[in-house]
């Protein structure tokens, strides 16, 4: 499966890739409209201490602790493509999928909305909006053979 992939040797810390994937997910597909007009949370997390930083998103773990701990069935793994979504319509705000992430990836919406926000790969676009408007190439999206953390 493509993931994600930070290469911390190559951030500046911009956060264009939080624009971009606020922008994405917006209704209005316009950076403008989609901050001064929508509530639209961002997807990704960029981590910075000093000089190092770096892009954060879900991991789409194989054992999807978050998928475990959700009470509800809001979180699901697709077997096919091994993408972790979830449903907002059955989300109940209890915010255990929060505390079982073993990266930090998954966050509160940032508006006080009970639903939670974590990366979907922006499966519908082929290519991530944070990979594709990276200036720096610091965020790839590639299969690659790696052993599992969580």
């Amino acid at each position: 499966m493509k993931k994600v992939y930070a290469r911390e040797e190559y951030c500046l810390g911009c956060k264009l890739c939080e624009v971009y994937c606020v922008t994405n997910h917006s209704q209005s597909k316009d950076i403008i409209k989609a901050y001064k007009l929508e509530e639209v949370t961002s997807r990704i997390i960029v981590e910075t201490k000093g000089a190092v930083s770096f892009a954060l998103q879900c991991r789409h773990c194989e054992g999807s602790p978050c998928v475990k701990a959700c009470i509800t069935g809001a979180m699901q793994k697709d077997e096919e493509t091994g993408i972790v979504d979830y449903d907002e319509d059955k989300c109940v705000g209890c915010w255990t999928c929060i505390m079982a992430c073993p990266f930090g990836a998954v966050k509160r919406d940032e508006f006080g909305n009970k639903v939670i926000s974590k990366c979907d790969l922006c499966a519908e676009e082929g290519e991530p909006a944070c990979v594709e408007n990276c200036p720096n190439a610091a965020l790839i999206f590639e299969d690659r053979e790696v052993e599992e953390v969580c």
